[in-house]
């Protein structure tokens, strides 16, 4: 018996079929549901669409195109079919980013025509965890970063970018959206870190926030502090704040070989429970 399949745009009256695929994995899908949560479907507020995989008239999958590439939930059939419509709307991303399995088919079909990409991470560790470690004590110095501390923390952002991407956050439109970006998680009480004497320490971000589960990112030391063990009691700090006041499942991915902070975040309590991708232009 055939399977009839579709691929389209949704639309907002979509919004519950799409929030049931995308709360069925919460940790993984934390980035996009978060965004989808604040800004539905439409795609001026999302900031790009979101397709649609139908198997016999049911949404089964999903891929968020923006400023990233993202394939939600998707099996190979999904992925083939997701493949073809970025090939015929052309590469409008600046990376392909999600699990590992269907990022890694999406490459390989789309790298003909979109490759080559400036670099490739394939396996980028999923850790997470519900508790935090005993065995860490919390910087007591990091904090939550007031919106009058922007000028202090923004060039540490914008280090911790361009050591991590290879490319600065500032170029292009001049860092406006990078900076509007810094500005929003300061805002909204997610921007965390150590300043010592006019200057960032230690800093990290909650950058994806839902009830069920957030995901922390841009984890940061400044050069002169590193080996002193300030990224574990930095992360424990960020850690308790995130279980206490955000979500009660905590995640992050790291890349593979970043050996020395998969072992701080491991002290810290985090485990690893599977694989991100990223594909950066």
């Amino acid at each position: 018996m055939l399977t009839h399949t579709t691929t389209r745009v949704l639309e907002p009256g979509d919004l519950d079929a799409a929030l049931a695929i995308l709360e069925s994995d919460p940790v993984t899908n934390a980035f996009v549901t978060s965004r989808v949560r604040v800004a539905g479907l439409d795609p001026w507020r999302l900031g790009g669409e979101m397709w649609g995989w139908y198997a016999d008239g049911r949404l089964r999958s999903l891929c968020y195109s923006g400023a990233n590439l993202v394939p939600i939930c998707a099996g190979p059939e999904a992925v083939r079919a997701f493949a073809d419509r970025a090939r015929r709307t052309g590469r409008r991303c600046s990376s392909i980013v999600g699990p590992a399995d269907s990022t890694a088919l999406l490459w390989r079909l789309l790298e003909p025509t979109w490759g080559p990409a400036r670099d490739v991470r394939p396996n980028q560790p999923l850790m997470v965890t519900e508790h935090a470690s005993t065995d860490v004590t919390p910087d007591p110095l990091v904090r939550r970063i007031r919106k009058d501390e922007m000028d202090i923390v923004l060039p540490a952002c914008v280090a911790m970018f361009t050591e991590e991407v290879g490319v600065s956050p500032l170029a292009g439109d001049g860092g406006l959206l990078y900076q509007a970006r810094v500005a929003e998680l300061i805002g909204s009480g997610r921007s965390y870190a150590r300043i010592d004497d006019g200057k960032v320490v230690f800093k990290a971000e909650i950058g994806a926030a839902t009830s069920r589960a957030c995901q922390i990112q841009g984890v940061w030391v400044a050069p002169e502090h590193r080996g002193r063990g300030l990224s574990e009691t930095g992360m424990a700090a960020v850690l308790r704040y995130a279980l206490a006041d955000v979500a009660p499942v905590v995640s992050l991915y790291v890349n593979d070989y970043n050996t020395p902070a998969r072992r701080a975040y491991a002290r810290v309590g985090f485990r690893e429970t599977g694989a991100f991708m990223s594909v950066l232009f």
